[in-house]
């Protein structure tokens, strides 16, 4: 079976929009943003697929959404509580809702964020 082309740009909008209905994880399989491991099983590139929608839709640090907050960034601040905030933006890209819960596993020069819930299957997120 062939791999599917990874779509970006304005197909990659275009197909994201006729895929509303589905998850943020099958949105990024229906577009291409898989990889193979070593072990067979397919893997969602979420990483990927969210920075590509992001490329896509025009969204740049410091760059107004037009919506009067601020717009998508890749770095955040600890603050001086000693949180780290990464804002509804990310949330909402990867379709969480309000009492969601999230795993966090620590790497050597990583934070990995991996929602806890029965339909999530661990192998498909983006080490």
């Amino acid at each position: 079976m062939a791999k599917q082309p990874i779509l970006t740009g304005e197909a990659l909008l275009k197909k994201v929009k006729e895929l509303d209905h589905l998850s943020g994880e099958e949105k990024a399989k229906a577009c291409g943003y898989t990889t193979l491991t070593r072990s067979g099983k397919n893997r969602v590139n979420m990483m990927k697929f969210l920075n590509a929608l992001i490329e896509a839709d025009g969204t740049t640090e410091g760059k107004n959404s037009g919506r009067g907050g601020r717009s998508a960034s890749y770095r955040v601040s600890v603050q001086k509580n000693g949180n780290l905030l990464i804002g509804s933006t990310y949330t909402q890209m990867m379709g969480l809702q309000p009492g969601d819960e999230l795993e966090i596993r620590l790497g050597r020069k990583h934070i990995h964020l991996r929602p806890v819930n029965t339909n999530f299957d661990h192998s498909q997120t983006d080490e």
